[in-house]
């Protein structure tokens, strides 16, 4: 199916009112001030309010999404969301994000595509499909995440680098494209991040234990998991594009953590002005990540239309994803 004509016609984020900061996390575990900066490389993060439900931030990033795209809410034909954990489990979040756009009576189809932290990339896969085969002229896809939730502070080197935020595209047919995509999983990394509760096996009408509703993460068998194969991973997935790695303008990496981005700086062999990092003020944010950062590097002009950028990154399961697009 590769190459497609599927464009990104506008790109829009959001981050929340309130702003943690990296002395506030000092403060909050007993540190000394520059502890959580100088171990996590993070400046701030940004925390959701009551009010600001994933929806909420949602419907604010694709506003600018759809902005930038010159294109009104009702000219869509498909909303995606891609979020790493739902608002709700039902109805979708889509169905939520359809609602706050005023298109509740449209009826747009509207549904949800998670792969966790890849899901925006997954979504993105999808989305292409509709657009090459004329089931749709625009699409919203939608990530939006508030990780605050569901973290436990006894493990700071999980707790401290999560961040809040909704990013967003619309996608349309035109002179950019969609060049390779790859997705590959390993489920011997099943267990390195897990978040129990929430579903049908851990809830309360079967019983939870104390910390099921919290996201656990064992960083080391993660890291072991996704290194060992992240660079075969990288160079299929550049060689399937017809291009070479110098030929890349952008890459746009999950904000994993500021380890795992210096990790795809190196597995690339690529100049670290290449490389979109804004997890210093905004932490890991999960699902929103990667088109938070896609939406950072369009706005600063470190993107631009006609160049090449790699969307790149790893998730729970354990996966790994990547996206080659002219922009």
């Amino acid at each position: 199916m590769f190459p497609t004509t599927t464009t990104i016609l506008g790109t829009g984020s959001y981050l929340p009112r309130t702003c943690l900061t990296s002395d506030e996390i000092d403060t909050r575990m007993g540190w000394p001030s520059g502890q959580s900066l100088s171990r996590f490389g993070l400046h701030a993060r940004h925390v959701a309010s009551d009010d600001e439900t994933s929806s909420y931030m949602a419907v604010r990033a694709a506003e600018r999404a759809l902005e930038m795209a010159g294109c009104r809410a009702d000219e869509l034909d498909l909303i995606i969301g891609a979020c790493g954990v739902m608002e709700q489990p039902i109805p979708s979040t889509a169905v939520l994000v359809q609602d706050r756009l005023g298109l509740a009576s449209s009826g747009i189809p509207a549904f949800d595509v998670n792969a966790t932290c890849l899901s925006f990339l997954q979504a993105l896969d999808v989305a292409g499909m509709w657009l090459e085969t004329n089931r749709a002229r625009r699409v919203l896809i939608f990530s939006a995440d508030i990780a605050s939730v569901g973290l436990d502070w006894s493990k700071p080197e999980g707790a401290a680098i999560f961040g809040d935020g909704a990013g967003a595209v619309v996608l349309g047919r035109g002179e950019g494209s969609i060049m390779a995509h790859g997705f590959e999983t390993y489920a011997e990394g099943r267990d390195a991040c897990v978040l129990a509760a929430g579903g049908t096996r851990v809830n309360p009408a079967r019983g939870a234990q104390p910390g099921d509703e919290t996201f656990r993460m064992d960083g080391g068998l993660a890291f072991r998991v996704a290194s060992r194969r992240l660079p075969r991973f990288l160079a299929k997935l550049v060689s399937g594009a017809g291009i070479g790695v110098d030929q890349i303008d952008c890459i746009i990496p999950h904000q994993a953590s500021a380890q795992a981005l210096s990790h795809v700086t190196r597995a690339l062999r690529l100049r670290a002005e290449k490389v979109v990092n804004i997890f210093a003020r905004t932490g890991n944010q999960v699902a929103a990540s990667i088109p938070s950062a896609l939406d950072h590097a369009v706005r600063s002009q470190q993107l631009r239309r006609g160049q090449t950028a790699l969307l790149v990154g790893t998730s729970a399961g354990i996966s790994l994803g990547g996206t080659v697009l002219r922009f």
